[in-house]
């Protein structure tokens, strides 16, 4: 009974964490969301820069326990550091809840809402299903290092840092 039970716990964490095998990173860079001010955020300007991007909507639970970790990751990483990317899957007419919901939250890194467009991006980078929370780690070099499905604790950001930033 143990044994089928870590077997199950161990199969589960797999299919959570993903290899960066298969992961095409060029949509996201391709891509430009509505920033919270309104202005256009184009993902190209992240190229060059490790990142953390990670797709969110308000109404997801754990979306909502994780974005503590992500600030905390941010604040400690510096300007020079690895950039978080919020970037909510909420509908473009939702930008005012989105921008309230970010402040109240203090989510003190790049917030972009994608609206119709990012089931599809979640999907070319990766997550089939399109389920939240879904988060993809991007080196340097524009190349995803890996993504997770499901909620980030500090120990699976810690270890996205150090892969990031060797």
């Amino acid at each position: 009974m143990i044994r089928t039970l870590v077997a199950v716990l161990g199969f589960g964490f797999v299919m959570h964490a993903h290899a960066a095998e298969g992961i095409d990173t060029e949509a996201f860079f391709a891509s430009s969301f509505t920033g919270l001010e309104g202005e256009t955020l184009a993902m190209e300007q992240y190229r060059g820069r490790p990142l953390i991007v990670n797709f969110w909507a308000r109404w997801c639970g754990p979306c909502r326990e994780e974005i503590p970790e992500l600030v905390h990751l941010r604040e400690a990483q510096g300007e020079g550091g690895i950039e978080v990317i919020g970037v909510s899957v909420e509908a473009s007419d939702k930008l005012d809840t989105v921008r309230d919901f970010a402040k109240a939250y203090d989510m003190r890194y790049p917030v972009a809402v994608a609206g119709k467009d990012g089931i599809p991006l979640m999907k070319a980078l990766g997550n089939e299903q399109a389920g939240l929370p879904f988060t993809v780690y991007i080196g340097r070099d524009g190349k995803a290092v890996g993504s997770k499905m499901g909620l980030v604790r500090r120990a699976d950001l810690d270890e996205a840092a150090q892969r990031l930033l060797q």
